[in-house]
C-alpha cells in the first residue's frame, strides 16, 4: 500500500515537514498562503490527513468535498475550527495539542497582565513620541499587581497556572468561576476561592480570561458584564475572539468603564474592530501567547506524532472525538490517492 498523503495547511518549522515526509506523501504549504474555504477544499483532493492550525476551518461543506480524509490535527489547544459534530458522521478524527503548551501561555498571560495594569504600552508610545520631558508623581500611574484580586474566567490548566503565578509571586487574592469548582486542595494550593460569575466581576482587581469558545461563551463579556466591574479593573483576554463583544470592551474603554485591558485575541481576528486601536488604554498583541519556540515546536510535534500514530495503528494521544475509532474507521487508505 502505498503511503498515505497529508496536506499541512499552513507553514511549520522544516524538521517537522521532514519528520512527515518519512511516513506520508506530504504536500506543505510553506509559502503560508492562507486560503479561503474553496481553495482549501481544492488543496484537500485526494488528502486523507490534514495538519491544521486554529484558522483552518473544517466544516461539514470541506468534509462533503473531501471523502478521503480521515483525520485532521490541529496545531493548537483550541479546536473551534473544527465542526466536531460534523466530522464525527463524517468518520473524521480531530486531535488537538493541549498540555505541551500551558506554562508558555500562562506566562504570556500574566506578562499581559503586568503590562496592562503598569500601561507599559501606553507610556513606551509616549517616550518614543518624544513627549516625555520631565518626571511627575503620576506619571503613567498603573495598579499595582502584588497583594490585588486575581479574578480568573475558566480554570483549567493555564487558568491554574495563572493563579500558582498570582498567588505564589504576587501575594495575590485569587477569585475564579468555572464551570465546576476545583478541589479544595488546589483551591488551597492555589489561595483561589471559587464565586459566581457576579462577584467574579465585581471583586477582581484583574480579570483574566482563559474559558475555552463555545456558542454559550460567546459574548461572555459584554456590556452589563464590563459595567459590573470595577472602574479601577483591568481585563485580559489569552482565550478566544468572541468570547469578548469587542465593540462594548472598545466603548468601555472610551467612557472608563473600566481602566485598561489587554489582548491576544479578537473576534475576526485577523481583523480588528477600528475603535479598539484608537484606544491608548489597551495592549494590543497578534494571538501569541503561545509563541516561544520549544512551545510551538512541541505543538507540532504533537500534531504530527498524533498523524503518525492514526495511520500506523497506535493509539492517538490527544484526540477529540474517539468515538469515530469505535465506529469502525480504519486508517489505511482504500487506494491510492490521486493528484491533481
Amino acid at each position: 500500500m502505498s503511503k498515505p498523503h497529508i496536506l499541512l495547511a499552513r507553514a511549520v518549522f522544516p524538521e517537522i515537514v521532514d519528520k512527515l515526509a518519512r511516513h506520508f506523501h506530504v504536500a506543505a504549504n510553506q509559502s503560508d498562503v492562507v486560503w479561503t474555504q474553496a481553495q482549501l477544499i481544492e488543496q484537500l483532493k485526494g488528502q486523507h490527513g490534514a495538519f491544521t492550525t486554529g484558522g483552518d476551518q473544517i466544516d461539514a461543506a470541506v468534509l462533503a468535498a473531501s471523502p478521503e480524509l480521515r483525520i485532521c490535527a490541529n496545531m493548537a489547544v483550541g479546536y473551534n475550527n473544527f465542526d466536531l459534530e460534523a466530522m464525527t458522521r463524517a468518520g473524521v478524527l480531530g486531535t488537538n495539542a493541549p498540555d505541551v503548551l500551558t506554562e508558555t501561555t500562562a506566562d504570556f498571560g500574566f506578562a499581559l497582565l503586568m503590562a496592562t495594569a503598569r500601561r507599559i504600552t501606553e507610556s513606551e508610545h509616549y517616550l518614543r513620541a518624544g513627549r516625555w520631558t520631565k518626571w511627575s508623581y503620576d506619571l503613567f500611574a498603573g495598579a499595582d499587581i502584588h497583594g490585588a484580586t486575581l479574578g480568573i474566567l475558566g480554570m483549567g490548566r493555564i487558568g491554574q497556572g495563572i493563579a500558582r503565578r498570582g498567588a505564589h509571586g504576587f501575594g495575590m487574592k485569587v477569585v475564579y468561576h468555572n464551570r465546576s469548582q476545583l478541589a479544595s486542595d488546589v483551591e488551597a494550593d492555589l489561595n483561589a476561592r471559587y464565586v459566581s460569575k457576579q462577584e467574579l466581576l465585581e471583586v477582581a482587581d484583574h480579570l483574566v480570561l482563559v474559558l475555552p469558545y463555545s456558542p454559550s461563551s460567546h459574548h461572555a463579556i459584554g456590556a452589563a458584564e464590563l459595567a459590573s466591574m470595577k472602574p479601577t479593573a483591568t481585563l485580559v483576554n489569552i482565550a478566544r475572539g468572541g468570547i469578548v463583544d469587542d465593540a462594548a470592551l472598545a466603548q468601555a474603554l472610551r467612557n472608563k468603564t473600566i481602566a485598561a485591558a489587554g489582548l491576544d485575541v479578537f473576534e475576526g481576528e485577523p481583523q480588528l474592530h477600528p475603535e479598539l486601536l484608537k484606544a491608548s488604554n489597551v495592549v494590543l498583541t497578534p494571538h501569541i501567547a503561545s509563541a516561544s519556540i520549544p512551545t510551538r515546536l512541541a505543538m507540532a510535534n504533537l500534531a504530527a506524532d498524533n498523524l503518525i500514530a492514526f495511520f500506523t495503528g497506535q493509539p492517538l494521544l490527544t484526540p477529540l472525538n474517539p468515538g469515530v475509532l469505535t465506529a469502525g474507521l480504519t486508517a489505511q487508505p482504500s487506494a491510492p490517492a490521486s493528484r491533481t
